[in-house]
């Protein structure tokens, strides 16, 4: 009986020294992850007292650059990048937010979060400082390159509105290739630079241990190639069938107008510079709908009807033409706190009321993330949902009900070009498919091998995805004449992207806070303040807090598919 007493007196002494023992390390555990959470929250706040003023003041020196165009703005814009770029490459803080990941103990969510933005902006500055300041300064070469440029005809320097212009209305042969031509000349002056640009990017991108650059921007962007190399198969096959019908009869309309064969027909017959924008071989004239009107009404007006009022960013806003400005387009958030500004190179057309609604669509996005949130995550979600807002407002333009609500067109009107509207965008559409699938696989071969012979691989996949011939004895750059090649490297992949979130968030938007589900093609959102409220809780004001695909699904559903964007486009 003593023994049995005993052992169980041994036995209840294990359990208490067990019990003790595991209090102790949930004790430690807890007060350790305690601990590196703390140091984690100091970290952040440190982050932000620098990263706030440095960023703010980056944003705005490129803004300012932009607008003006002159050397002494160009070289304080670099500066700052640089300014930038070394700050984040710092090897200790980086080490730290790689200790504190690889432990594994962060359990707060929002911290998780801000880890996981900050490691991988970290990341991407980690590769040798003088390699960062050099890539930046050669950027900043050919960015000024690009912006200065007019393509010069007869002695006659034009703009690239100028060169459109003639692309886009002119029937004779010689006066469009004389145009095409005259704007292709960049490139020779500029190929040589981005190749060098290439390789340094490549060097960068193997110090970080990434194969080549466009394998790292995928992923440090928090997207993995083989997704999106599949996104991009399943698109060629969904639109290729579909974009040879089409192609066959823009090519029967354009040489029908140009008075020639279809196999006469060369690059710039196709009405742009680059075949990424539909011909108008439709019988609906949308630039007679805007001519003398005031855009920047219209779009601020359309704006405050959905409940996302942006007039004060139109306020800060740059619009029209002027000498050595940029001769795009693009949003830009100088602070994370609201300024949030846009440059145009506005004319009241329709090309530029699509700009003015796409850009917007950017700033309204930007403006209306909760400044609630943590510095760190006052973002888009991701490049591309950004893109996909963007995108979806744009199409407005094409859609006869909306330019009733916004320009006035009548009934009869609006029934008369309802359907040429709807097959002029599903051209769109289908034409930049195809224009996105040059981009994204250029890219990705040009940075696997930039010593290959780039104008032979440009125009192979310009002939296998957007089935134009190259000119006869062509041999030219013609792909350096693209500025988001060097300036916005691995990008382009995120506009197509985009589409797809466009197209999906319409159908949930018509189908879920609408209600109409009659015509799809037929909703514009015109004064429906519930159509604001849903995007600024479920898509703007969230920013980063969630991953991309997380918050495409929270918002509508489902994560990011091409089923909405075939159904409305495709099939």
């Amino acid at each position: 009986m003593y023994l049995l007493q005993l052992k169980n007196q041994i036995m209840k002494t294990k359990i208490l020294f067990s019990i003790f023992f595991v209090t102790l390390a949930l004790i430690s555990c807890n007060n350790k992850k305690e601990n590196m959470e703390n140091e984690l929250r100091k970290f952040i706040s440190r982050y932000d007292s620098v990263a706030k003023p440095l960023e703010h003041d980056m944003n705005l020196s490129n803004w300012e650059a932009s607008v003006s165009g002159k050397e002494e703005d160009y070289a304080r814009s670099e500066a700052m990048e640089k300014k930038y770029s070394q700050f984040h490459s710092n090897k200790d803080d980086f080490k730290k937010l790689e200790e504190i990941k690889s432990s594994g103990i962060i359990q707060d969510t929002l911290l998780q979060r801000q880890l996981h933005v900050l490691y991988l902006r970290y990341l991407t500055h980690q590769a040798d400082t003088n390699l960062q300041k050099e890539i930046i300064e050669m950027q900043t070469v050919v960015e000024k390159k690009y912006n200065n440029f007019r393509a010069e005809i007869k002695g006659k320097k034009l703009s690239d509105n100028e060169i459109e212009n003639i692309l886009s209305n002119s029937s004779n042969s010689k006066e469009l290739q004389e145009a095409w031509e005259a704007h292709k000349k960049i490139g020779t002056l500029v190929s040589s630079d981005i190749i060098a640009l290439i390789k340094k990017r490549n060097q960068e991108a193997r110090e970080l241990g990434f194969s080549n650059y466009h394998e790292m921007s995928l992923k440090l962007d928090d997207q993995e190639p083989a997704d999106v190399e599949k996104i991009f198969s399943e698109l060629d096959s969904l639109t290729r069938n579909s974009f040879i019908k089409a192609k066959s009869d823009i090519d029967s309309f354009l040489a029908a107008r140009d008075h020639i064969k279809k196999e006469q027909l060369m690059p710039w017959h196709y009405q742009n510079r680059y075949f990424q924008e539909a011909p108008k071989i439709f019988n609906i004239d949308l630039d007679k709908y805007f001519t003398g009107k005031n855009l920047e009404e219209i779009t601020s007006k359309y704006y405050s009807g959905i409940g996302t009022p942006i007039e004060d960013l139109i306020a800060k806003s740059d619009l029209y033409e002027k000498p050595g400005k940029n001769q795009h387009a693009f949003c830009t958030d100088i602070n994370n706190e609201g300024d949030v500004r846009v440059l145009c190179n506005m004319k009241s057309n329709a090309y530029w009321m699509n700009t003015m609604l796409h850009e917007f669509g950017h700033a309204a996005y930007q403006k209306y993330i909760d400044r609630k949130l943590p510095y760190t995550l006052r973002q888009p979600a991701h490049t591309f949902t950004t893109e996909g807002i963007a995108l979806m407002f744009g199409r407005f333009n094409r859609n006869a009900q909306w330019l009733q609500d916004n320009v006035g067109i009548s009934d009869q009107e609006k029934m008369k070009i309802a359907d040429a509207c709807f097959k002029s965008l599903r051209l769109e559409q289908l034409v930049f498919s195809r224009w996105a699938q040059v981009m994204y696989h250029f890219e990705k071969s040009m940075y696997e091998n930039p010593d290959q012979d780039l104008n032979k691989l440009w125009w192979t996949i310009v002939e296998k995805y957007q089935m134009i011939k190259m000119p006869e004895g062509r041999n030219s750059p013609d792909w350096a004449s693209k500025i988001h090649i060097a300036t916005s490297p691995c990008y382009y992949h995120n506009y197509l992207l985009g589409e797809l979130f466009a197209s999906q968030l319409h159908y949930y938007i018509c189908s879920h806070v609408l209600k109409d589900t009659v015509n799809y093609n037929m909703v514009s959102y015109f004064n429906k303040p519930e159509v604001g409220q849903y995007l600024k809780e479920k898509v703007y004001g969230p920013g980063m807090l969630y991953y991309w695909n997380d918050m495409i699904e929270r918002a509508t559903g489902e994560k990011l598919t091409a089923k909405y964007y075939a159904k409305q486009f495709v099939e």
